[in-house]
């Protein structure tokens, strides 16, 4: 390119000298411009405009892939974690964080239906934490990765108020149910779905239900309720999810979540007409 010295200027900034040339479209550019391609360089413009041509991968659930897979999955254990210190700091199950938090169908009732949510952040042991914790921190991930964050959170809040939308339906009303045991029955659920739909073998996931339903019937202070609650609002979610038709999968996804939080809000309306009435 044989240019007067006063005309090899950046044509993004125009006061700098430049001498290497786009090696998509020509145009000269300076140090700042410069972006390394497969042969030589190119210009900001040219880079953003490649990229529109590339196709981004997906998700199954039609989300883009991103690298902050686990990030709301971790969150979920810190929360987790950090309502367990506040309960022991503040009186143990006798405090008034635990008691104020706890699923009792009667004070649900009488109007106190934050319970289905915060009875789902609440553990009556390390123990009780530990296991639960480990359970979301080794199927969380997987489910987030398939999913993406938002769907992801959405999920999961489903899955946890529909294990404690089960407890109120079910469940004796004067007892306290608390625990992250119903959205990881939940996660159970929906990552047994995605591996169906992968042909991947679940085997170990039967296996690890199994256990955990003999667990959940034969223990006298397990809520099997909140399982069995979380577990199918799972499957259906996970179904939705791996099963949807590709055209028409954000519509099928959006229509079902809408479906079930309808029935879960019918199901409190119509336990507290029981209880009230």
């Amino acid at each position: 390119m044989n240019l007067p010295a006063e005309d090899y200027r950046c044509y993004r900034h125009p006061d700098r000298e430049a001498y290497i040339s786009c090696q998509r479209c020509g145009r000269l550019i300076c140090p700042e411009c410069m972006r390394e391609a497969s042969v030589g360089f190119q210009c900001p413009s040219c880079i953003a405009e490649g990229a529109k041509t590339v196709r981004q991968p997906k998700n199954l659930a039609g989300g883009a892939v991103t690298g902050t897979s686990g990030a709301v999955s971790l969150a979920l254990i810190v929360i987790n974690v950090l309502a367990y210190v506040v309960t022991a700091a503040t009186g143990g199950q006798s405090g008034s964080f635990f008691r104020d938090g706890a699923l009792v169908g009667y004070f649900v009732a009488d109007g106190e239906t934050w319970r289905l949510v915060t009875s789902a952040f609440l553990h009556a042991g390390l123990l009780h934490l530990l296991f639960n914790m480990y359970a979301l921190y080794l199927f969380g991930p997987f489910v987030e990765r398939a999913l993406g964050a938002i769907r992801f959170i959405v999920a999961y809040a489903t899955v946890a108020i529909a294990g404690s939308v089960f407890v109120y339906l079910l469940a004796p009303p004067g007892v306290a149910t608390i625990g992250a045991s119903g959205a990881v029955f939940g996660l159970f659920g929906m990552a047994m779905m995605l591996l169906l739909k992968a042909k991947q073998d679940i085997t170990t996931l039967l296996v690890l239900l199994a256990i955990n339903a003999f667990i959940s019937v034969a223990g006298s202070n397990i809520s099997w309720q909140g399982h069995l609650g979380g577990f199918v609002a799972g499957v259906v979610l996970g179904a939705v999810i791996a099963y949807a038709p590709r055209e028409r999968r954000q519509l099928f996804q959006a229509g079902v979540i809408v479906v079930v939080w309808i029935a879960m809000i019918a199901a409190v309306v119509l336990r507290t007409a029981s209880l009230t009435g």
